[in-house]
């Protein structure tokens, strides 16, 4: 698959930094969210019988102060389809109880109840022992179950991949890349492997350098230093931020090559992040106004059909090994696609 085995950094190498979007930064963005429980849903049903004093009260209100461990709107669905039963008999939302009643709640698993079961799935593997693997993750791939992904995840595919890991936080993820972003990752599959990978991005020693095409034309070299915060109208996207909840984001860029697709500049650039802030990459780039080709969230919208996603790719990854502290670096040949597309932009020999 094009991949660079395991290496000693040579000395003279440049030090791209990260876009650490590390388990203590931005995963879940919370820094004590554990990777789900990985207990079995329990289906048992739940009997009981309506004291008198419920009298005139609606059912779904006072099932859910019976059994508070169900959040309400979950209890409504499962009234809705047909698993709770009063005397017998499908019950409604808006039904009101007499008391003396006998009721039965079926619980139903939620998609979120599945979101941590091993699915069989390809993985391009780029080095694995016993302390960690590095993955080459494709574009289109989704790094942690959550909302609208609750299966089909980078965690489902480790959990069948090595069974032990899900003993360990998030499945041994310690960073994150979009979906739509390409490249390197390192997964731990020890708790101690992780702690210490964690440290590294902590400590901004980690190093990954990533390529992005954007329109326009850059400067050859520039430094980007602006805090970022969540959207203030569009929670799906950061933005550049000088309110009070603005973390510190600092990127660097280099200009390697330009081109032109349709007869509109665009320009290769390698990213190098001394923070690692959710889509900051795409964030900076855009501000500057030069976003990456293929980004529908942060650029225009009428380009957007030149690329089936933003136009970007962790290609290299540098670390310490978590057990033997050895300097390790690994490289990836540019994405089938995204090698494609710069021979339309008329960029070739990207080294």
């Amino acid at each position: 698959m094009g991949h660079t085995v395991i290496a000693t950094i040579p000395s003279n190498l440049p030090e791209p930094e990260i876009e650490n979007q590390a388990l203590s930064d931005d995963i879940l963005d919370e820094e004590t969210d554990e990777a789900g429980t990985n207990d079995a849903f329990d289906a048992t049903p739940i009997i009981f019988k309506l004291d008198d004093d419920v009298c005139g009260d609606r059912l779904d209100k006072v099932i859910a102060r019976l059994i508070p461990q169900f959040s309400r709107s979950r209890l409504q669905q499962w009234i809705a389809s047909g698993d709770v039963t009063v005397d017998g008999v499908a019950s409604r939302n808006k039904m009101t109880v007499l008391g003396g009643e006998e009721v039965i709640v079926r619980p139903q698993p939620a998609p979120e109840d599945h979101a941590y079961l091993p699915e069989k799935m390809a993985l391009d593997i780029v080095f694995e022992d016993k302390h960690m693997l590095v993955i080459n993750k494709p574009a289109g791939l989704v790094v942690h179950p959550a909302a609208g992904n609750w299966s089909g995840t980078l965690l489902n595919g480790l959990l069948h991949h090595f069974p032990g890991i899900a003993g360990v936080p998030r499945a041994g993820i310690v960073h994150r890349l979009d979906k739509d972003t390409s490249g390197l990752m390192v997964v731990a599959k020890t708790l101690e492997a992780q702690t210490d990978l964690v440290r590294q991005l902590q400590a901004r020693t980690v190093k990954r350098e990533y390529l992005a095409l954007v329109w326009g034309k850059p400067n050859l070299t520039g430094t980007i230093d602006l805090p970022m915060a969540r959207h203030p109208r569009d929670r799906i996207k950061m933005a550049v931020s000088e309110s009070p909840s603005a973390k510190p984001a600092v990127t660097h860029f280099q200009r390697l090559a330009a081109g032109a697709l349709d007869g509109k500049a665009v320009t290769l650039v390698a990213c190098q992040l001394e923070t690692g802030r959710t889509h900051q990459i795409r964030v900076h780039m855009a501000h500057l106004g030069f976003p990456l080709v293929g980004d529908v969230l942060y650029g225009k919208q009428h380009l957007a059909s030149y690329f089936g996603r933003q136009a970007l790719q962790a290609r290299r990854l540098g670390l310490l090994h978590p057990k033997k502290q050895k300097e390790c670096l690994w490289q990836v040949e540019l994405a089938e696609d995204i090698a494609a597309l710069l021979v339309r932009a008329g960029i070739n020999d990207v080294a």
